[in-house]
């Protein structure tokens, strides 16, 4: 049994730029479309016990959405992901100031961040896993991060039912980094979405980061024990999601940081188990990433149409982001994101579904 990979064009941007995809198959396994557009995935069809597949994850079917509607929807997100306080670091003994797009902070990148840029088709091939790679070089100074910085992201299917992703990036200057994968899933489809909320998910963290106005980190990591944010052992995400906590108030739901160790990890462990009951899909995520960022889905509110014509809400889709700790560039007590030259950043995160039975829960 072989992969397959198709090229074609998935459309074209105002600024008359095509934006090509790639898709990657397994003979009944997964396909995913990876667009060019944010190196983002387009589509991703997963089939269940019975081998009937459905597309889990939210998107557009126009390029021209992705530009209007800055969700993230599958993106790949740089230079770095999350949110950087008041739009600055210190860097070298010197005051890094970047582009703000989320009031005084910055959010994934800023402004233009890797989502909006047009990547460049490196490599693809069927033999002996179907694979593409991805290229993007970031000016000195792009939304005022230092250093040229270039970067890839390899998407592969190891397996039929295996999804894997490598970052990676070097830079001429120092500079900061965390890249991450941000798709938004359901894994009873998005074409007719049951609620996530129903979705069970374990997630073995023993701490998560608590945030303040702006969901910018506030103070040292915090005890999962007693809070809606212990999922060390599997639960209903919906579960504890309204019961009066300050934190889940501030979010409007959770958009939070599980800190899974204070570096990254060798290799790929587990970091989070996703279940649809109606389904039966199941997904493991592993990663070498130091943190986790969970998020509800707490901004989509039902004002922009995607892919099938669905209108999407809040408890649609999830994001599970393996990446770095947030305002890490402000906090040297938490895991390091500075890369400098000479040295080479990479991540990997390994997206495994399989299928059980429906009601064998």
């Amino acid at each position: 049994m072989s992969g397959n990979v198709e090229r074609s064009v998935f459309g074209t941007l105002s600024t008359g730029l095509t934006v090509e995809c790639v898709s990657l198959s397994w003979p009944g396994g997964l396909e995913v479309r990876i667009i060019t557009l944010g190196a983002a995935v387009q589509a991703l069809f997963v089939p269940d016990a019975a081998g009937e597949r459905a597309d889990v994850v939210l998107g557009h079917d126009d390029p021209e959405d992705y530009m209007a509607d800055r969700q993230f929807f599958g993106a790949t997100i740089g230079r770095f992901s999350n949110r950087i306080a008041g739009a600055r670091f210190q860097l070298e003994g010197e005051e890094v100031q970047l582009l703000a797009n989320e009031g005084a902070n910055v959010l994934h990148g800023g402004q233009e961040g890797f989502d909006h840029k047009l990547w460049k088709i490196e490599a693809l091939g069927a033999a002996p896993e179907p694979f593409v790679r991805l290229s993007l070089i970031s000016p000195d100074g792009d939304q005022g991060f230092p250093g040229t910085f270039t970067a890839s992201v390899t998407y592969r299917l190891p397996a039929p039912t295996e999804l894997s992703m490598t970052f990676e990036a070097t830079t001429d200057r120092p500079t900061v980094v965390g890249m991450t994968h941000h798709g938004y899933f359901n894994l009873g489809g998005v074409e007719h979405p049951h609620s996530v909320l129903d979705h069970h998910l374990h997630i073995p963290a023993e701490r998560y980061l608590a945030v303040k106005a702006g969901l910018i980190p506030d103070g040292e990591p915090c005890s999962v024990d007693g809070t809606p944010f212990d999922f060390r052992q599997s639960k209903p995400i919906g579960r504890d999601l309204r019961h009066v906590d300050e934190q889940v108030l501030i979010a409007h739901g959770i958009d939070h940081c599980f800190c899974l160790s204070d570096q990254p990890s060798e290799e790929p462990r587990l970091i989070a188990r996703l279940e649809d009951p109606h389904s039966g899909r199941v997904l493991e995520l592993l990663s070498d990433q130091p943190g986790l960022q969970f998020y509800t889905g707490n901004m989509l509110d039902g004002s922009w149409a995607g892919k099938y014509g669905q209108i999407a809400r809040q408890g649609d889709a999830l994001c599970l982001e393996p990446q770095a700790w947030p305002d890490a560039p402000n906090r040297p007590d938490f895991p390091s994101a500075r890369l400098d030259p000479g040295k080479a950043y990479r991540h990997r995160s390994i997206y495994r579904f399989s299928a059980e039975t429906t009601g064998a829960r």
